[in-house]
């Protein structure tokens, strides 16, 4: 240890680095006394500064603390009305499927009143289709018959037998009369 301490006065006497011991030439008083001086004094503005900070400090963790209340009571404000959203939501769904399922029967049944219609329609139209086809052929036979009965008489019947006939017809009408 007292290679040490030659050491470091050597060092100081030359200019270097080292420890010096001296009291006297150190200011190891000088500076007990400013150091005493700085905690005495020092104490009531340390000790404000730091009371300040903690003040503040505690403000900001009050205002934290409110504006995590405020947001927690947002948030549950939020989320109500989300679940009155999805309620909403459901019941306009629901609605709008049996909207749906309402007009899905009504056009089922338009489309089977239409077709019953058409079918009736169609039936008609058959129908007179059939009957004007049925008349076509009666005025056909009819026709046919009377060409064919024309016919007959003309061949079974001589220019004599005619007059007779008119004859008779002239007959019975007039005397008729």
């Amino acid at each position: 240890m007292g290679n040490v301490v030659l050491l470091a006065t050597e060092a100081g006497a030359e200019g270097g680095f080292g420890l010096n011991f001296n009291i006297l030439e150190t200011n190891l008083i000088n500076l007990a006394i400013i150091i005493g001086l700085l905690v005495y004094y020092g104490r009531g503005f340390l000790g404000k500064v730091l009371s300040e900070r903690r003040a503040r400090i505690e403000e900001a963790i009050t205002e934290a603390e409110r504006r995590a209340q405020d947001a927690a009571k947002a948030l549950a404000e939020q989320q109500e009305k989300l679940t009155q959203a999805q309620a909403e939501a459901g019941r306009i769904k629901a609605e709008a499927q049996e909207r749906a399922q309402s007009l899905k029967e009504r056009i089922a049944a338009q489309a089977a009143e239409d077709v019953e219609r058409m079918k009736a329609s169609a039936n008609r139209d058959l129908e007179a289709d059939r009957e004007r086809a049925i008349a076509q052929l009666r005025a056909l036979a009819v026709s046919k018959a009377l060409e064919r009965a024309e016919g007959q008489l003309r061949e079974r019947l001589d220019e004599g037998a005619g007059h007779q006939i008119v004859d008779r017809s002239l007959a019975l009408l007039g005397g008729g009369s």
